[in-house]
């Protein structure tokens, strides 16, 4: 049977209600359990997995959709009534009342840098509370206003501050992982990214090389634009130019808009510090290639990067499909893909002509899916913490003709999920398909990236360490 239940006036955050819908879904009896608010994208997976939800519904309640066999729906409900009665411990901190707002705390404690993951509505106004109150800020939320982006940053430039963000997914600051971050050792590189996996790929092939960061300063992936105009951008290549631990920076960006990507080439040409540059474009390097040019440039020795061969399914004449966490791994991907194959469609396409339409449909064609993009993470998990829209579609993919290989990312580091291998290899193994995975991580990274590798390889699918030549391969599987 199939019990589905509004709640209004009931809310808990994305990643909690995650961890209520697993706990409900490994009651015995049950084959299907999503507990989440009620957004537009979330009434869709339950419509998607055959729950009639009623009509009138908004973003403010709280969806419960159970399939239950037997007599199993009283013990799925109770598990229900615990997890969401259950409280998760606060961290511990300092005694006494707790501060009411962001600038309150910054100026109780002395602190210099705020982390900011509240829903978008709200973050500009913590993010600029926390800029008033002297301190820099990342802003790891998205749904943010492009305006208000830009009027942040420019509060932020006027008190001499830093704003990382909104959308700032990985930072490392002091040897700090913020966010996404990978474990990585200290070293002369400074890193200014607009792009949080296109960051965590690079250091964690220099990782692998055995070069380590001085900082990874995260911008948001829409600084380098024509609207924001790189201001983050030149206020974090002046901080790295003033620091003495950073000997070469290197700057990170999904595909920049042209004019904005010159004035920060002639920018970095004024610092002492030598700058390099990763803009990912026509004509321009990829992240792979990029890494090895800072490699170069520290006359440190390139490594062939690692590769481990797959064994499900023959290549075949179809369409290539990419399932990304990572918004500037998919970036990258197409790219490399469109130079070979012709036009990729996405959800964030490279050219408007190749945009997917609501329900990612490619029709037959080539194309490849950004799930960490805003409008897939509106009252959901990022998918580096939640898989379950990329299995959905890993599923829909197994099963279209048209498909004759699939490209994944998975990204280790902290705040990612603990074990992405053991959730993604039983559907890789079920595929009949050959499956291409880049994987993005180092040997320090709690996941255990030796574990993973093996869990991916053993479900069929053949494992690189470059994203680059992931790419490259899934196109060869097609396009021999």
């Amino acid at each position: 049977m199939r019990h589905v239940e509004v709640r209004g006036g009931t809310y808990r955050d994305s990643v909690r209600l995650m961890e209520v819908s697993r706990a409900v879904a490994g009651t015995p009896g049950v084959s299907a359990a999503l507990v989440a608010m009620a957004t537009e994208l979330n009434v869709g997976m339950a419509a998607d997995l055959g729950f009639d939800v009623p009509s009138g519904v908004s973003p403010n309640d709280l969806l419960i959709a159970i399939e239950v066999s037997g007599d199993g729906l009283a013990a799925a409900l109770a598990t229900l009534a615990g997890e969401m009665e259950r409280r998760v411990a606060p961290a511990s901190g300092p005694t006494g009342t707790p501060p009411r707002t962001v600038g309150s705390a910054i100026r109780r404690d002395g602190a210099d840098l705020a982390l900011i993951s509240t829903p978008g509505r709200y973050a500009v106004a913590d993010a600029a509370d926390a800029l008033l109150a002297g301190a820099s800020v990342v802003l790891f939320s998205d749904n943010v206003p492009v305006a208000a982006e830009i009027a942040l940053k420019d509060l932020a430039a006027e008190r001499g501050l830093l704003l990382m963000g909104p959308d700032c997914g990985t930072a490392v600051v002091g040897g700090v992982g913020l966010g996404f971050a990978n474990v990585v050792r200290p070293g002369p590189v400074g890193l200014v990214s607009a792009s949080g996996t296109g960051a965590q790929q690079v250091m964690s092939l220099l990782d692998a090389a055995g070069v380590g960061v001085s900082h990874c300063l995260g911008v948001g992936g829409r600084d380098l634009s024509a609207a924001v105009a790189g201001r983050s951008t030149r206020a974090a290549l002046a901080a790295l130019d003033a620091d003495p631990a950073t000997e070469l920076i290197l700057v990170i960006s999904k595909p920049p808009a042209p004019e904005v990507a010159s004035g920060i080439r002639a920018y970095a040409t004024m610092l002492a510090t030598p700058v390099l540059f990763a803009l990912l474009g026509a004509g321009e390097p990829d992240l792979t290639t990029a890494t090895e040019r800072v490699l170069a440039a520290l006359d440190h020795p390139v490594p062939d990067w690692p590769a481990w061969p797959g064994e499900v399914g023959a290549p075949g004449k179809g369409a290539l499909r990419g399932l990304f966490s990572g918004g500037t791994l998919c970036d990258e991907a197409m790219l490399i893909a469109s130079a070979t194959l012709g036009p990729v469609h996405s959800n964030i396409p490279l050219n408007p002509q190749w945009t997917l339409g609501p329900d990612l449909d490619a029709g037959g064609a080539h194309a490849m899916i950004d799930f960490g993009d805003d409008a897939l993470t509106a009252g959901r998990p990022h998918p580096m913490i939640d898989s379950t829209l990329r299995l959905h579609r890993l599923a829909v993919e197994a099963a279209d003709p048209t498909c004759a290989a699939i490209l994944l990312d998975v990204v280790l580091g902290h705040a990612a999920h603990p074990d992405p291998a053991a959730e993604l290899a039983p559907a890789i193994a079920a595929v009949g398909t050959p499956v291409v995975v880049s994987l993005t991580g180092t040997d320090g990274d709690p996941q255990g990236i030796i574990q993973q590798i093996s869990g991916l390889q053993r479900a069929g699918a053949a494992v690189f360490r470059s994203n680059a030549a992931a790419a490259r391969h899934a196109v060869g599987l097609v396009a021999p």
